[in-house]
């Protein structure tokens, strides 16, 4: 499959060394803003077109798919281009700006027939995939938690009155976009739309507007039979799991951006602390070569197959989780506008 790039950013470069080992995947095209990055970039992955125009490179018919890795606020745009001509097109997390961007980005889609896919890897993976097949064993669910927490250098260079993209209003940035998504996006894959959400969100203002934006939240989601919590943060690390956990086992993930490690924990009679503890089943299967392989695996597939969504990362969910991101940026006071 023939794939033009846009965006030269890091997130380019490390999705591209996972989508290389899928045999099926070729790069053919690099879209900046610049001809100068263009053509670096190419040189240094044999890239044999460069584009500074998103509208040329849609056009494009040596191009069967793009891949978007460019700041939030320009996904729904770019990705309408590259599908109204016809192109499928896998968006890089989160998926737009805010809700209706992305309602505009999936009915383009369905009108155009083409795939449109979000890249977020965290339910992608091999591990992932074993929770899917092990839920029916859990017994009824009582509970998620979900904790990513990555300090950022941004976050101090904010601090210092200095504006990252990743912290920019402008760019749709903060902490619930960036990685807060990673803990959201696997509870609506698995549980749907919650019916409640309580957020709270720490802010700092932005450099000369002055404008709230989000380095750090905590959320509760209310689910029938069942309470789900969520905790985010650039400012700081954690090395808290994730847990799904029903009325007859859990399910423990060690990091829900890139699962490593899965264990499941079935229910025993209560210790009440004078035998050991029973120790949770290590489950986890055989890593993929590079993180970033899954999410391309799974675009081609559904592209091949002549399906025109994921089952997994569906236009719905990401259309939902975009929904539940837009709330909680509104409770913590941080603008969801373009």
């Amino acid at each position: 499959m023939r794939f033009g790039i846009i965006g030269t950013g890091r997130i380019s470069e490390w999705v591209l060394k996972g989508a290389f080992y899928d045999p099926r995947f070729t790069a053919v095209a690099i879209c900046s803003r610049t001809e100068e990055k263009a053509h670096l970039f190419a040189s240094q992955y044999g890239i044999p077109l460069t584009f500074t125009s998103v509208e040329d490179l849609a056009s494009c018919p040596s191009i069967d798919a793009v891949y978007v890795g460019t700041p939030n606020s320009t996904h729904a745009r770019m990705a309408i281009t590259c599908m109204e001509h016809g192109k499928h097109v896998l968006v890089e997390k989160p998926f737009a700006a805010n809700a209706q961007e992305a309602r505009e980005m999936a009915e383009c889609a369905r009108r155009n027939g083409v795939v449109l896919m979000e890249a977020m890897i965290s339910t992608l993976s091999n591990n992932f995939r074993e929770v899917l097949n092990r839920m029916p064993s859990l017994g009824e669910i009582r509970g998620w938690s979900s904790t990513f927490c990555q300090y950022s250098k941004k976050f101090e260079l904010l601090r210092e009155g200095i504006l990252a993209t990743s912290f920019n209003p402008a760019f749709a940035g903060g902490a619930t976009m960036d990685i807060g998504t990673y803990t959201i996006y696997p509870m609506v894959v698995l549980f749907g739309m919650p019916t409640a959400v309580d957020a709270h969100l720490l802010t700092l203002p932005v450099p000369e507007t002055g404008e709230p934006i989000d380095y750090q939240g905590s959320v509760m989601f209310d689910y029938p039979g069942m309470s789900a919590s969520v905790q985010y943060s650039k400012a700081i690390d954690s090395f808290l799991p994730t847990e799904i956990r029903g009325t007859q086992a859990n399910l423990i993930l060690d990091r829900i951006h890139i699962c490593r490690k899965l264990k499941y924990a079935p229910y025993h009679e209560p210790t009440s602390g004078r035998m050991p503890l029973p120790k949770p089943q290590k489950i986890t299967k055989p890593l993929e070569p590079d993180p970033y392989l899954s999410e391309f695996t799974e675009f081609m597939d559904v592209v091949y197959s002549g399906r025109r969504e994921s089952e997994i990362n569906s236009l719905d969910n990401s259309v939902a989780v975009m929904e539940i991101l837009d709330e909680i940026r509104r409770q913590g006071g941080v603008s969801i506008e373009r």
